[in-house]
């Protein structure tokens, strides 16, 4: 009778070894390999909040000098109050230098521009302007009577005085909101930069935490 538990481990016996390949990876080298990119991080968050140091402080001095040869100043309180500005009084009689107070000196001028044209734009008196016009060419060409030339000469100068004036004062608005954008970039630049210093800070930490250990693995293992 053939005994299957008997030739079963023969053939176990008889069969060919199977082997596995194991990398050993020493603590050491895992540690040095760790500490060398910390390193490598901690350069790169210095030289990151270094850049971003000097975007803001550029942002910064740039639109403080751009504003203070502006010379442009807050009406006094009285003024503002007068037109309705008393969110602004905190600023009154101040010169415009920084971002925040271009966005504000910006909101005192919109209030101004809505009371020009009843709420019309610049580009809204386009129209009205060129008819305007036409209408004081055709009553200068026809012959017609001085009123009405004259009449036609005021609403021309009217809608044509309001366009230029809607025209610069919304050309400074911009020109204010620009400063500050810039001024917002600058101050998000200086927070990034403190935020990079401080993870270059304890990425230095973490490397000499790392040296220290590897030293210890090194005067352990001799």
């Amino acid at each position: 009778m053939i005994n299957v538990s008997t030739i079963a481990a023969q053939q176990v016996a008889h069969a060919p070894a199977t082997t596995t390949d194991v990398v050993e990876v020493r603590r050491r080298t895992i540690d040095t390999i760790l500490t060398g990119a910390g390193a490598l991080l901690t350069v790169v968050f210095l030289v990151a909040g270094a850049l971003l140091m000097w975007g803001s402080n550029f942002a910064d001095d740039y639109v403080t000098d751009e504003l203070s040869s502006q010379n442009i100043f807050f009406p006094d309180e009285a003024a503002l109050v007068e037109d309705g500005n008393s969110d602004l009084v905190g600023y009154a009689g101040e010169q415009v230098t920084t971002g925040a107070e271009a966005e504000a000196y910006a909101s005192y001028i919109d209030g101004h521009l809505a009371a020009v044209a009843d709420g019309a734009t610049y580009a809204d008196l386009g129209g009205p302007e060129r008819e305007a016009r036409a209408a004081l060419q055709e009553a200068q060409e026809s012959g017609a009577d001085e009123a009405t030339v004259a009449e036609a000469q005021a609403n021309y100068d009217e809608i044509s005085g309001q366009r230029n004036t809607l025209f610069k004062g919304e050309t400074l608005r911009g020109l204010l909101l620009s400063s500050f954008a810039w001024s917002t970039v600058g101050m998000i630049a200086g927070f990034a930069a403190w935020a990079a210093f401080a993870a270059a800070v304890v990425m230095a930490v973490l490397v000499a935490l790392g040296l220290r250990h590897r030293h210890q693995l090194v005067k352990a293992t001799t």
